[in-house]
């Protein structure tokens, strides 16, 4: 990265903004200008911990703010779409959280949003990465494991609908499908893009957002066995086999911190790759670099990944019934 520091704003202070915002402090040209909730209270304590210079309770007076560069999303799925676009028509550059939106034609509306004001987004898959992915990847393409041929990989845990009601709100998006369901359906991607055919089905809620649901991707050669829970836990392995060896990521997978790699049944070898903070800073320093070399989008998780995903996403949403 160049000298120059970027400045961030925030909109959206929860959980996963206050893990966004602990990397971001460890991000030397990075700066936490401002923040934004609707509870301006919410703010001052936000702002206050990761010492961002200003504090709002309106989305759109940071969107305003002539100082931030680059907006990162992290309110519930349902708004992802439409603050997103809302900030681009800003000139603002976006890294918006995962799912970026809850249907395809949103994320299309998204991409083109980006293209027209000539800004930088990026959906923040922050598991494209960490260092074991991009290691893992660089090894896979080159043959260490010949030709992949089935994966295995899940995201499972047992959620609290009183502790945890955004999980479980069919208006902010809830449900296993979108929260999670997305990890493995993106590992499988990334592996072996574009499946051929997709099976899907899920056990549905009383308020009809999936609690669970099990997916096989069918591609020419290959089959990728997927599964996503918020009632039931499992171990989080992934595993990648090809027609050499096979790879176990380590759990949790979708922020591993190494793999084992077998050949002939035999652990031929152990790789360990810390990620740096939370895990988050990796994909800062991506979003930074983008917007220092006046990149509009990453050339590791592009729009085009992107909309391909939310492709995905959208027929296994249509299989198993899910509507928002």
């Amino acid at each position: 990265m160049g000298n120059r520091s970027i400045k961030w704003g925030i909109v959206g202070l929860g959980n996963i903004a206050s893990q966004f915002a602990s990397d971001l402090l460890l991000i030397e040209n990075a700066e936490l200008t401002a923040v934004a909730s609707r509870d301006f209270t919410k703010a001052e304590e936000f702002g206050g911990k990761f010492n961002a210079l200003r504090m709002y309770n309106s989305y759109d007076l940071l969107f305003e703010d002539s100082e931030v560069e680059i907006v990162y999303i992290a309110t519930p799925h349902n708004s992802h779409a439409e603050l997103s676009i809302k900030a681009l028509e800003k000139g603002k550059h976006v890294l918006c959280e995962k799912p970026m939106a809850l249907s395809y034609k949103d994320a299309q509306r998204m991409i083109e949003a980006s293209k027209k004001n000539n800004v930088f987004f990026m959906e923040a898959f922050w598991t494209r990465f960490i260092p074991s992915i991009q290691n893992l990847l660089q090894k896979i393409g080159n043959g260490i494991i010949g030709d992949v041929n089935y994966i295995k990989a899940d995201f499972a845990f047992h959620g609290s609908e009183t502790e945890n009601k955004r999980l479980f709100d069919k208006e902010l998006g809830g449900g296993a499908l979108f929260d999670i369901g997305v990890y493995p359906l993106f590992l499988s991607y990334i592996l072996l893009g574009k499946p051929k055919e997709i099976a899907a089905k899920a056990i549905m809620h009383k308020n009809d957002i999936d609690l669970q649901t099990s997916m096989i991707l069918q591609y020419e050669t290959a089959q990728s066995i997927l599964h996503a829970s918020i009632v039931s836990e499992s171990d989080m392995k992934a595993i990648i086999s090809g027609t050499k060896g096979r790879i176990e990521l380590n759990a949790p997978w979708y922020i591993a911190d190494g793999y084992s790699l077998f050949i002939n049944e035999e652990k031929e070898a152990t790789f360990t790759f810390p990620a740096l903070g939370k895990g988050y800073s990796h994909e800062i320093i991506e979003c930074q670099n983008c917007i220092l070399n006046n990149e509009i989008e990453s050339k590791l998780w592009s729009h085009h990944n992107s909309l391909d995903l939310s492709r995905i996403v959208e027929e296994v949403k249509t299989q198993i019934g899910l509507s928002f």
